[in-house]
């Protein structure tokens, strides 16, 4: 959004006491992708004899190589969020933490800074759940694991969604011996078929799943740390790694003194983006109190520049905003949940499956766990999509560009998709919702008729 407004002209001012390019750069997205696939490729070397090539049982992981290659990827991404680029771009860039000291005016340590508008994209950070005993130990979080000296022997991994899930599959695939703990159930807002098959997979990898039950408990053990579960179970690992959520970062802005109001979700703002209470303030990405997701930021920062800036329509409040775990099977998702939809619409939502098993190129891969599963309204509307299995999340925009235009299923049964992708699957979903009315006694007699005709 800075650079967008700094090369129409306007006169922008940034602040960033942190990293630039903030968590996803830094600590979130990049890094932890960049861990993922190091440890999926030692995934792949155990794996090998499905492929007629000799596995490997125990590949040597060389954990300060593997951090070497996360931060080479981050340097390598580092530039396009540099600071010498955003004051390329005509942005005066303070290294400052800023904060409110009145409804138009800023002020960090050195500066104080007027204007007209102001947004702010301050993002979120882990949240550590006050259990009781936490701060007896060193625990880790997504901001801190990618920097431990050594691999851990045994990983206790507290929270079971989309974070935990992928740092702890990570990690088992890189020789560590995980447990995850989660209080409620495995990627709790995922279709429960979906996290069925991450389940089984993460079972496969030899991680130790504890679902239904809470953490009570944390204490320094022999071998680390101890966890004191809720049902009177202890768990003992060498590290913890907290991953419960995220909390949005609302301290020490001045919130209050400039009259905006926000709650432990973030700031209250309209469908714009723009506070209700301080009208000349905007709030993007995760402090928006809307999806905490990169694209989601950048989406919002597009938002403002088309409708302040060029005072255009358009709404951050949108049923299309995809979401993906990227555990392996990837978890692709994009608007309702068929439970959601029917919540909402009852006897009125109808669905349609295509399996993996079936997409003749996971068969070529030996990856065919996974489905590609539509939530369709009246009409064949698109109201969501799950998508599981390899690059699910390439496959999702395909559904996610049709329900952005405004399509329904019919739009995917238009697509040609070239032969043999995965993304096909989705076709596949789509073709099966029209199946019934296809090959119906009606359509028979049809075909009965016309071909009679000529």
């Amino acid at each position: 959004m800075a650079a967008g407004a700094a090369q129409l002209g306007l006169s922008v001012v940034l602040f960033e006491a942190g990293e630039m390019g903030g968590d996803c750069l830094n600590t979130g997205c990049v890094p932890s992708k960049a861990l993922i696939k190091a440890a999926n490729t030692a995934h792949a070397m155990r794996h090998a004899a499905r492929f007629g090539i000799g596995a490997v049982d125990r590949p040597v992981v060389d954990w300060q190589k593997v951090q070497a290659h996360v931060r080479d990827v981050i340097a390598t991404i580092a530039p396009v969020d540099s600071q010498e680029r955003f004051e390329g771009f005509g942005c005066t860039v303070i290294r400052e933490w800023a904060r409110f000291t009145g409804p138009d005016t800023v002020e960090s340590d050195s500066h104080i800074i007027k204007a007209r508008r102001f947004v702010i994209t301050a993002g979120a950070t882990a949240l550590v759940p006050p259990i009781p005993g936490i701060d007896t130990v060193s625990y880790l979080t997504n901001e801190t694991v990618f920097d431990q000296p050594d691999l851990p022997a045994s990983l206790i991994v507290l929270g079971g969604g989309v974070i935990g899930v992928e740092l702890g599959q990570a990690f088992a695939r890189l020789g560590v011996a995980v447990t995850i703990v989660e209080a409620a159930s495995l990627l709790g807002r995922s279709e429960p078929e979906a996290a069925a098959l991450v389940r089984d997979s993460l079972r496969d990898d030899g991680i130790t799943l504890i679902e239904g039950v809470a953490a009570t408990a944390v204490a320094p053990s022999p071998a680390g740390v101890a966890l004191t579960l809720a049902d009177g179970r202890v768990i003992a690992g060498s590290r913890l790694l907290v991953a419960v959520g995220r909390k949005v970062r609302t301290d020490g802005l001045g919130l209050e003194g400039a009259g905006v109001s926000f709650n432990r979700k973030g700031i209250l703002t309209d469908s714009k983006l723009r506070s209700v209470s301080n009208r000349r303030v905007w709030a993007l990405g995760d402090i928006a109190g809307r999806e905490q997701l990169t694209h989601a930021a950048g989406f919002h920062a597009s938002l403002f520049v088309k409708t302040v800036l060029f005072k255009a329509p358009g709404t951050a409040d949108v049923g299309h905003m995809p979401a993906v775990a990227y555990c392996s099977p990837e978890v692709a998702q994009i608007g309702l949940t068929e439970a959601e939809a029917r919540a909402r619409s009852g006897d009125e939502v109808k669905t349609t499956v295509w399996h993996a098993h079936e997409n003749d190129r996971a068969q070529t891969e030996r990856e065919t766990a996974g489905f590609c599963k539509l939530v369709l309204g009246k009409s064949g509307k698109l109201l969501g999509a799950t998508v599981v299995g390899e690059a699910a999340g390439e496959t999702i925009q395909i559904i996610g560009m049709a329900m952005a235009n405004g399509q329904g299923v019919r739009a995917l049964t238009n697509l040609i998709s070239p032969y043999p992708t995965r993304s096909e699957i989705a076709k596949r979903a789509a073709g099966a919702w029209y199946t019934p009315s296809l090959f119906s006694d009606r359509t028979r007699k049809l075909v009965g008729f016309l071909k009679n005709l000529g």
